[in-house]
């Protein structure tokens, strides 16, 4: 199983939101470079980097973040928030991210997201899930939908999607665990996904409980930031 730190930005920073709420966000650090920095020192080959301006404006604003970290690490990144046209998934990759990860627009846009899938390559895309009781939210989580997870992740399957990371949003930035139980019934349904775990991992026994399920990568953000996981604790992974 893969460790994929992440990194959420807002105005520039480091920041980590609580439940999805702009108004519970705590800084970690001015500067997401360092930061990125560090988990590349430790072996960590990817990075989960989410632009929290973005996904509110419903337009991409941290690219500039994207680009200094793509150009001064090797690592892996996949860039969420904000991508809402085509316009969008351009900048992100011209910016250096490997994966365009989207979730609002698959939901509420399916024609626009398999024109981008076309032109850009299935494979160049994360889909991401944000679920609240099995149902997919949207808009940074400032919506919930009557979409649910399972009907969502077997359509984009069918068109190519191989990588999936879902986030309970009732759980995240809380450090109360993940949501193991909704993540066995996705991997016994669809065995063949690469799923990544999202949310809640508050120790390393969380991590090591999602390896055992089956999970191919674990999304760790807070658990880092507030010192309950640290990065050589991370090396066993690599």
């Amino acid at each position: 199983m893969e460790i994929i730190p992440a990194i959420d930005i807002i105005e520039g920073k480091c920041v980590r939101l609580t439940e999805g709420d702009y108004s519970q966000k705590k800084i970690y650090n001015e500067h997401p470079l360092e930061v990125a920095k560090q988990f590349e020192d430790v072996g960590l080959k990817r990075l989960h980097l989410v632009d929290l301006d973005g996904a509110k404006a419903g337009a991409v604003k941290n690219w500039k973040v994207l680009e200094s970290i793509a150009s001064k690490t090797n690592l892996v990144i996949d860039f969420g928030g904000g991508i809402k046209q085509e316009k969008d998934v351009s900048i992100v990759f011209d910016s250096g991210a490997a994966l365009a990860t989207v979730g609002s627009v698959a939901v509420k846009d399916k024609d626009s997201f398999l024109s981008w899938m076309k032109k850009f390559g299935a494979d160049k895309f994360l889909l991401g899930a944000d679920v609240k009781n099995e149902k997919i939210a949207v808009g940074g989580w400032l919506e919930t939908t009557n979409v649910w997870i399972y009907d969502f992740i077997e359509q984009y399957m069918e068109e190519g999607v191989k990588q999936l990371f879902c986030t309970d949003v009732s759980k995240d930035g809380k450090l109360e665990g993940p949501s193991l139980k909704l993540y066995e019934a996705i991997l016994e349904r669809f065995d063949k996904l690469h799923f990544i775990a999202s949310g809640g991992v508050s120790n390393m026994k969380d991590l090591e409980d999602l390896r055992a399920i089956g999970c191919a990568g674990a999304i760790v953000g807070k658990a880092i930031y507030e010192n309950r996981i640290s990065l050589d604790d991370l090396k066993q992974f690599n």
